[in-house]
């Protein structure tokens, strides 16, 4: 029986949801894996768990970058929203928090505490960092790799366990490349996570979404900028409630088996697939960023040698590891097994998994929106409706009540059950932009 005593750090907990029965020569294997962390409860002796600085939470270091471009100036509205959105992030940080605010034109700015450094908030930082934002005023380009990079500059300052970014802006990165940019995130994938927000109807969808997915973070579409110290102020809470940073799902398969894919599947569709690092032989780690108290579910599809009836084999072990300064990994203790079983019994073969079934809709859901909304934008109006109907059907099917309202703003819905729709002809901007960027929100098996 495991001793369980009082502790800051999260419990993390993992349960894989399979069906590993085979036909003859079936190869593929799928499974669901459930990873659960519970922060600041009772954790066992046996889990291993990272140790905190003294005052008995994680220390955190969080970067504030606010579109400073001259067109946060239309409405006039924008900016002032900005402002108040970033004074009411600031003072939900916790006490000891290290932080600076940014503003972003086609250049970085400091714009506090300022002189490449981070301030530790209290009451007195708070209101410094708040009389500070009263001088943000719109003017210039958006480049939004050199705001990046900068906050990766004042992050790195800090000895701390979680650094996380906050990015807002109002339109397009168009006073750098898009190479740029991509070099910006690689250099800062990794190294902080970044919860993106656009504002306003003028920017693009997947730049913002990129820039979210690279850095491991959440994005969201504020269409009034009336809602954004809402917004800023969840954002903040939720970063304020990581507990463990940098964790990888590692994932170990034998001789002969190759994985075809790791994705997160819930809350949203992120595909890690190619951000694999090696990780001693037949193992790989897959990165997923910064935890508090929450659950996320990963779909593993992996493909095995084929073996006769009868034969059994591990297809895959998966755990929970955080890199540590010195090299090495420290194991969170949770750990999941992916079966292969072989049989001749049809019916346990051609079973799909609940799960398992589930999220491959989700995720078909998630391509379907954006498919149909390219085709849309390119006039291929048939196209369109095709894939937005299948998207409406698997809405239906799974239950995804939100972004079945979402798409019933950009198609009228003739019958659900079976995805017959019809484009709507006039559409609202801000109606399309909030169906593209939250596509890849799921919801998880109904019980």
């Amino acid at each position: 029986m495991a001793i369980f005593a009082k502790s800051n750090v999260p419990q993390f907990s993992m349960d894989v949801y399979q069906n590993e029965y085979l036909p003859e020569g079936g190869r593929e294997v799928n499974a669901i894996v459930t990873v659960t962390a519970t922060g600041g409860g009772t954790v066992g002796s046996a889990i291993a768990a990272p140790v905190y600085p003294a005052g008995g939470r994680p220390s955190a270091a969080v970067a504030i970058m606010v579109d400073c471009s001259g067109s946060m100036d239309y409405p006039p509205t924008k900016m002032r929203n900005a402002r108040d959105a970033t004074a009411a992030a600031v003072d939900t940080l916790r006490d000891g928090t290290h932080f600076a605010v940014i503003g972003g034109t086609h250049v970085a700015q400091e714009v506090y505490p300022g002189g490449g450094r981070l301030a530790v908030a209290d009451a007195a930082t708070r209101e410094q960092a708040k009389r500070a934002l009263r001088r943000l005023s719109a003017g210039g380009g958006t480049a939004i790799g050199t705001w990046l990079r900068l906050a990766d500059r004042l992050l790195s300052s800090a000895d701390v366990t979680i650094r996380h970014g906050i990015l807002l802006t109002d339109g397009r990165n168009e006073h750098e490349s898009p190479e740029d940019l991509r070099a910006a995130l690689d250099a800062c994938a990794g190294r902080f996570t970044c919860d993106a927000r656009g504002v306003g109807t003028d920017w693009e969808v997947k730049e913002v979404t990129g820039i979210a997915s690279a850095l491991l973070g959440t994005v969201d579409i504020v269409a009034d900028p009336a809602g954004l110290a809402a917004d800023f102020t969840r954002m903040m809470e939720t970063a304020m409630g990581k507990e463990v940073a940098d964790v990888a799902l590692r994932v170990w398969t034998p001789v002969g088996t190759t994985i075809r894919y790791v994705k997160q599947v819930a809350p949203t569709v992120a595909d890690l697939t190619g951000r694999r690092t090696e990780a001693g032989p037949r193992a790989g780690d897959y990165p997923t960023g910064s935890w508090g108290d929450e659950s996320r579910d990963y779909h593993l599809c992996v493909e095995v040698p084929a073996a006769g009836l009868g034969q059994e084999m591990l297809a895959a072990r998966v755990s929970l590891v955080v890199p540590q300064p010195d090299g090495s990994v420290q194991n969170l203790g949770a750990q999941g097994l992916v079966r292969a079983v072989w049989t001749d019994d049809m019916a346990a073969s051609t079973s799909i998994n609940p799960q398992v079934a589930h999220y491959t809709g989700q995720a078909e859901l998630a391509q379907a929106i954006q498919q149909g909304l390219d085709l849309r934008k390119a006039g291929d109006f048939d196209g369109a409706t095709a894939k937005l109907g299948r998207a409406v059907q698997l809405a239906n099917v799974s239950g995804n009540a939100d972004t079945a309202k979402l798409l019933a703003k950009v198609v009228d819905v003739v019958d659900a059950a079976t995805g017959t729709v019809r484009l709507k002809t006039r559409v609202a901007e801000a109606d399309e932009m909030t169906l593209e960027t939250r596509s890849t929100k799921t919801v998880r098996v109904k019980k």
